[in-house]
């Protein structure tokens, strides 16, 4: 947990993009969900945070 977080103060792709697949996973389960309309409101959003995200981190050093 602690190399984790060191990785994320560090801006190391490794942790970034871990935390954006995370964010995009999160995002199409709220979309798949059938119980909640206000999950399901902002799954579309979750999704496009993350994957522009992910997007960005790619970018950043090993």
């Amino acid at each position: 947990m602690s190399e984790f977080i060191n990785g994320l103060l560090q801006l190391r792709r490794g942790a970034w993009e871990m935390l954006a697949s995370i964010l995009i996973a999160i995002g199409v389960v709220m979309l798949m969900q059938g119980f909640a309309l206000w999950l399901y409101t902002y799954s579309f959003i979750v999704t496009l945070v993350g994957t522009v995200m992910f997007i960005i981190v790619s970018h950043f050093r090993n």
